[in-house]
């Protein structure tokens, strides 16, 4: 299945230097899809050239054809949903309808930023002497590193490779090993939407070899980054060495709270659909649920119901609602929190193991917990699957400084029908984004991101391209 792509460099699809390779799994079935093309030294090397020449073509491009290529991606990629799906299901495991429904996105995002294009402002401020003016312009900060994760590989290759694109700069895209082909899928479309030579690049393989090899390069002057908070910081101290500019979104521990004056049938339809999306492994999957304590039955009992419902299985089946885990590492890790948590203390009231019937596949069943204390470790590590540990509060400044308790402040999620609590609540949370009686939080137009140790930086809306802008200013004498 890889073997039309492989690296992609100086606008040609190559196999690499070394003709290694490395195998990609199906998390549904444990079968190899296929063998995905293995960068070497060379090959990061011939992409570093690559990028530094594509550059110079891009910045050079008038705004209004930058826009007009981004335009023509995200329509291929709508033409193309069908085709990406399925990548995205045979990579990752998610339901086919899910795929589509991020394919969707990314091409929101495509869109989106080829407006931004056309909207990089300067400014002219008056200046304190009578015979010189003061301009202030942007202009494309450079080649840039786009270190892109395996759970939504769509959507995070497009916000990074997108605004890069808009903001005049030149992209070296680097998807993780579980899911080559999406990303790969992606960049081809960016050839056949007319991106000229060396403006994007793909290096596929060793995530950690490519990325340090990237950064150890005076070519990238700026790296962005969807990951795990440990690797950030590791990237983080390599960029200090060359002050490479970084985005960073990291991990997630998302708060769901849930106020007495809500309907619980309407909150929990919300909860399910974000908490088992992608089967949980989303950096703003609801992670701590905070139930109002004389509403926490009615709530668990709707949450449960609609939780047992759903059809476990390969994202390829019609009617699939919950895929698989993406990795044996990852379906492991989840069983040893699982036996964590009960140890600690709670109750599973629901879940627990692998489902059954299933010889083959990363599966594991929704798991509810009950009787959960603040000082779990699954209150203060990310989960990043199916797991739902149920706690209670008795009032709204408990709650909100209970969610605030936690190194971690990607999102927030809010319920209630008290026009104070959902203002307060929303200033008071510690994260870069709140959800309040909504499940939806990331959109191509509004700034996604977060603070505390989940990073700093933004993606989407219309700030985003600044970080991919360095500030000039002139000052200007009329005449000498």
């Amino acid at each position: 299945m890889y073997e039309k792509f492989g690296q992609f460099i100086d606008g040609k699809w190559q196999q690499a230097e070394k003709k290694e390779t490395y195998d990609v799994i199906n998390p549904a079935t444990e079968e190899v899809i296929g063998k995905a093309s293995k960068a070497s030294s060379a090959d990061v090397q011939k992409a570093l050239k690559s990028a530094e020449k594509g550059l110079e073509i891009w910045k050079n491009t008038a705004p209004w054809q930058r826009a007009y290529t981004l335009r023509k991606i995200a329509d291929l990629m709508r033409e193309k949903k069908d085709v990406l799906a399925k990548w995205l299901t045979l990579e990752v495991g998610k339901p086919l309808a899910e795929g589509v429904g991020e394919v969707g996105g990314g091409a929101d995002i495509f869109e989106w930023n080829a407006e931004e294009t056309k909207r990089i402002y300067g400014q002219t401020q008056q200046s304190r002497f009578p015979d010189t003016r003061v301009h202030v312009y942007y202009q494309p900060v450079g080649v840039v590193a786009a270190l892109v994760p395996w759970n939504f590989p769509i959507v995070l290759a497009s916000r990074k490779i997108s605004t890069a694109l808009a903001a005049g700069c030149s992209v070296i895209c680097k998807p993780d090993t579980i899911t080559p082909g999406a990303v790969m899928e992606l960049v081809n479309i960016c050839k056949e939407a007319g991106v000229p030579d060396g403006v994007v690049n793909l290096l596929s393989g060793n995530p950690a070899e490519i990325s340090n090899e990237l950064m150890e390069s005076d070519i990238i002057k700026k790296v962005s980054i969807t990951g795990s908070t440990r690797v950030g910081k590791i990237i983080l101290k390599k960029a200090a060495d060359k002050v490479q500019r970084v985005t960073m979104e990291l991990s997630g521990h998302s708060p769901f709270i849930v106020c007495e004056d809500v309907d619980m049938n309407k909150v929990a339809d919300i909860a399910i659909t974000g908490k088992f999306r992608n089967n949980g492994q989303v950096c703003i999957s609801p992670n701590r649920f905070y139930i109002q304590e004389n509403r926490k039955d009615e709530f668990v009992s709707a949450f449960m119901d609609r939780a047992k419902k759903l059809k476990i299985g390969n994202g390829m089946d019609e009617g699939v609602e919950l895929g698989p885990l993406s990795t044996a590492k990852r379906l492991e890790e989840i069983e040893k929190l699982v036996e964590k948590t009960k140890s600690e203390g709670a109750k599973v009231l629901m879940g627990g193991k692998r489902p059954a019937g299933f010889n083959k596949g990363y599966y594991y069943e929704p798991t509810v917990f009950d009787d959960v204390k603040d000082n779990f470790t699954i209150m203060k590590e990310e989960p990043f699957g199916p797991l739902v540990p149920i706690l209670t509060f008795k009032t709204f400044d408990e709650v909100i400084e209970r969610a605030n308790d936690n190194d971690l402040g990607l999102c927030s999620y809010l319920y209630t029908n008290s026009m104070d609590q959902a203002h307060i609540g929303s200033e008071k949370l510690e994260s870069g984004c709140v959800a309040v009686n909504t499940g939806v939080v990331a959109l191509a137009e509004a700034p996604f991101g977060g603070i505390k140790q989940t990073g700093y930086g933004r993606e989407g809306g219309s700030g985003a391209i600044k970080d991919y802008l360095n500030v000039k200013y002139t000052h200007m004498g009329l005449k000498i």
